[in-house]
């Protein structure tokens, strides 16, 4: 048992993949590239750089760390950046006097995290894509179910479960959308010096404007980004993080939304997450079975809208070119907040992938709220046969008032048609109207809302592994 603080993100929740694209060795190997990079365009160039100094550079790109060699130097000088470039240079000695020329250190922080925030966007971006194709299959097995639908948590007019379901697809399209839009802004920070002005490279290449917009443009390449940021102070704009944040948040609303009404379609029976056979739903009351899945969406999904006010507020106060105080706070809060993401839709996936329709206790809920349902229908045959359509109305809410107050009260099942049968101004028998009460005439245009969306995203889903997620207990 492990007697240090250990992140439940990295313990329970998050894939393998996403904790290996954060952890601090991904880090610092992309911070040697970075510095191979460099060198390899200022040799390129024409700055005092050889090509046996890069090869070694290149080589010891990927020898292992010495990570005692780097805490023993940050312990002495105080700087992380240093303390790697010393021990960086001591596995390459030939090359250690070129390392980090003319750069500073958000070259390595900032341009590594641009590359870390891409490929794990990249990554989020194909689970969210198994989380819509998971709904859009369960959309249309169930396109044309009829069920209760519900305005304010109270009986409402018919829909259909698969129709339900695009709901919630609708949202991770917005979010999809919203996603791909981010990564088209995410540039590269590339090599721009201590306040962004690239005044030392001036002086290394006398003047060459070209060439420093050049070395960027080959660097930037390096790393598959085909442009850097237009202008910047030290660090790239910390909007980006912001907008990046927000993008997760977005997700996390959706997967909020969806996973509450899993909950309460749970709690009335129709619908049901995934359960194990040996899992236990609660250790008092063995006959439970809570939604723990969905409640854990919910509780994730929280953390994570809230991490984006950890993005806006080192944004705002930047203090002209650069200030140091959002450094801890997007040590912890970014990659929380892309393995909180990637918990949440790992934990969709295994959701969205094994939900059970109790289609029975469905059906049994549409019957009983049916013939309130109907009315309107109702009212209208009852007119074609000559009845009075206001007086007709009246009749009803009466009727509807009486049979709903006896099914509060009572507990006894709905009478409405009984009631109105009795009444003389109602020119319809129970047995006329009970055929009437077809729940495939009340559920409008669902089937066809629900194919048209399912048909419009699946170009997108070409390839998609569909399979829920394992996850972490």
């Amino acid at each position: 048992m492990n007697n240090q603080y250990e992140s439940p993100l990295s313990s329970r929740y998050a894939s393998a993949y996403m904790l290996e694209l954060f952890s601090s060795d991904t880090r610092y190997r992309t911070w040697r590239k970075l510095w191979v990079s460099l060198a390899r365009a200022e040799h390129k160039l024409g700055l005092p750089v050889t090509k046996e100094q890069v090869a070694a550079l290149e080589a010891a790109a990927d020898a292992p760390i010495d990570y005692d060699c780097v805490k023993q130097r940050e312990q002495e000088v105080r700087h992380d950046v240093m303390a790697h470039i010393y021990a960086y240079g001591k596995q390459a000695p030939q090359a250690a006097g070129i390392i980090h020329l003319g750069a500073t250190s958000c070259y390595v922080t900032d341009n590594a995290d641009l590359v870390l925030y891409r490929q794990g966007l990249i990554y989020l971006r194909g689970e969210l894509l198994k989380v819509i194709a998971n709904l859009a299959d369960f959309a249309m097995k169930y396109r044309a179910t009829p069920t209760l639908g519900y305005t304010h948590y109270q009986p409402a007019q018919l829909v259909t479960i698969g129709k339900r379901a695009t709901l919630w697809m609708q949202d991770f399209l917005t979010d999809l959308n919203e996603l791909d839009y981010v990564l088209t802004c995410i540039k590269f920070l590339g090599c721009r010096g201590t306040t962004g002005t690239e005044a030392s490279f001036m002086d290394l290449f006398e003047g060459d404007e070209s060439k420093i917009s050049e070395m960027n443009r080959m660097i930037a390449a390096d790393f598959g980004f085909t442009e850097c940021f237009d202008v910047c102070g030290q660090t790239y704009p910390r909007k980006l993080d912001s907008r990046i944040l927000n993008c997760l948040g977005s997700i996390a609303q959706s997967a909020y939304r969806m996973a509450n009404d899993i909950r309460l379609l749970q709690h009335d029976r129709q619908l049901e997450e995934p359960f194990e056979k040996n899992q236990i739903g609660s250790s008092a009351m063995a006959y439970k079975r809570n939604p723990m899945r969905s409640e854990r969406i919910c509780s994730l999904a929280r953390y994570l809208m809230a991490d984006g006010l950890n993005a806006a507020m080192p944004a705002s106060p930047q203090w002209l070119e650069r200030t140091l105080d959002d450094s801890a706070n997007r040590r912890i809060s970014m990659p929380e907040g892309f393995l909180c993401a990637d918990a949440v839709l790992r934990l969709c996936q295994n959701v969205t992938d094994g939900m059970h329709v109790n289609e029975k206790v469905v059906e049994r809920t549409v019957r009983e709220y049916l013939p309130f349902i109907a009315t309107e229908n109702l009212m209208m045959e009852a007119v074609k046969r000559g009845g009075d359509r206001q007086q007709l109305h009246e009749v009803i809410r009466q009727c509807s008032m009486e049979a709903s107050t006896r099914m509060k009260e009572e507990g006894t099942p709905c009478d409405l048609l009984f009631r109105l049968a009795q009444r003389e101004e109602f020119p319809l028998t129970e047995e006329e109207m009970e055929q009437l009460l077809e729940p495939g005439q009340y559920i409008g245009r669902c089937p066809r809302q629900a194919e048209d969306l399912v048909a419009k995203v699946r170009p997108l889903l070409n390839g998609i592994d569909r399979v829920g997620a394992e996850i972490k207990w």
